[in-house]
């Protein structure tokens, strides 16, 4: 057996870690918990969400010059937006969220965004993931370093929702892969009992392999018991895998559960819209609507727990404030991030607004980022998740806060 494939086996059982160094080693915690767990969602939309069109700043004379057909109306006209506090309304996709918004629940950071430059999809995701803008010399993911301060759970404390882990949680620290939809618990070759025995006994013992083996092993039989149940229903007409709220009910549960996961992470894509974006309808409305029902279904199902959880939803840049020629917008640099959480201080649309006229914009041309997203998720880690200020800097290296949110 060779070292690839014994990798490719501990995944496919349900856990990795990339590089077996922290097998062995006894992590230094921030602070203990009584009680419930804190828990923290994050969920990132690949491909840059138009931010300007999810918040929308209607009060911009700009906003509404550049963008003649992809602009949404005003509140109180016809399609318009949903008002939020008289500056800022939602976009009608979304009007599933407005019940957490008007119980304070739900909460923007706008002009927010990661510090560098680029307009690269790969490079910009890749840096939020990080969490070291410019930099990408770290070599594990912000959610992975959050582990290392955070009270040692089960193999299942942190879960990726997809097949491999992806860089936000790579690192030293064990995470739980669960693919989605009705691949989930699939049997797997390792399932059989003469191919589990056998590696029973290659990996017997106190080894690093071994460990990460019996780590693999055990997260498997979390999830395949937390979700058997589950699973047996939506073999009966269940929503198709893509569908958030069918994954969502899944993360919910295990959130919820025995399994006592404490992180989960989900990408989803699409968002790259160049191409007939559309306004109230059209493109990215079909991209909303899902994400809005999903969201509200994740917050339904964690029934009580939602008290003790932060939702993130973010994107590695927004889009240009004026829109192309071809019925979409192009890279662009500022976005708006999303925060919902029975802990958060919502009803309120964060951050300092920099403006849309021509010379207030990013290189002329895109919203200006007046936030970090460092800064956004800072006090959801230290106030939310109990890890001291003083870490925050081993979580984000070189990072120093700008800004203080009051987002719990």
């Amino acid at each position: 057996m060779r070292r690839r494939q014994f990798l490719q086996y501990a995944a496919a059982s349900g856990v990795t870690a990339m590089g077996l160094g922290w097998l062995g080693k006894q992590p230094v915690y921030s602070q203990s918990f009584s009680g419930q767990q804190p828990k923290l969602i994050v969920i990132l939309l690949r491909g840059a969400v138009d931010g300007l069109n999810v918040v929308v700043p209607y009060r911009e004379s700009g906003y509404y010059d550049a963008r003649p057909t992809l602009a949404i109306a005003k509140p109180g006209e016809a399609t318009g937006a949903i008002d939020l506090d008289g500056q800022f309304g939602l976009h009608p996709a979304l009007a599933d969220l407005m019940p957490l918004w008007k119980s304070k629940q739900l909460a923007f950071v706008h002009a927010c965004g990661s510090p560098d430059p680029t307009r690269s999809h790969f490079d910009a995701q890749d840096y939020m993931e990080l969490g070291t803008p410019g930099n990408k010399k770290q070599g594990d993911g912000w959610l992975n370093r959050v582990l290392a301060h955070l009270p040692a759970g089960r193999p299942t404390q942190a879960l990726n929702l997809g097949n491999q882990t992806p860089l936000i949680l790579s690192g030293s620290k064990s995470v739980a892969n669960l693919a989605f939809g009705r691949q989930a618990i699939r049997p797997l070759p390792l399932d059989r009992p003469p191919i589990q025995s056998a590696f029973d006994r290659l990996y017997e013992g106190d080894t690093n392999l071994g460990r990460a083996y019996q780590e693999g092993l055990e997260a498997r039989e979390i999830l395949k018991t937390e979700l058997n149940t589950e699973m047996m229903q939506a073999s009966r007409g269940a929503p198709g895998p893509s569908s958030l709220k069918t994954n969502g009910r899944r993360i919910a549960q295990l959130l919820s559960g025995d399994a006592e996961t404490q992180i989960a992470f989900v990408s989803l894509g699409g968002w790259d819209t160049h191409i007939n974006q559309g306004a109230t309808q059209g493109r990215l409305a079909r991209l909303l609507k899902p994400l809005g029902q999903g969201l509200n279904q994740i917050k339904a199902d964690l029934g009580k727990t939602f008290d003790d959880t932060t939702i993130v939803v973010m994107s590695e840049f927004g889009r240009t404030v004026a829109e192309n020629g071809n019925g979409g917008t192009d890279h662009g640099h500022g976005n708006v991030l999303w925060v919902l959480g029975g802990q958060i201080q919502g009803g309120k649309v964060y951050g300092e607004w920099p403006g849309l006229a021509e010379s207030q914009r990013y290189q002329g041309r895109d919203l200006e980022i007046t936030t970090d997203f460092r800064d956004a998720i800072a006090p959801l880690l230290t106030k939310g998740m109990g890890i001291k200020s003083k870490h925050l800097n081993q979580i984000f290296p070189g990072y120093s806060p700008q800004t203080t949110l009051g987002l719990i």
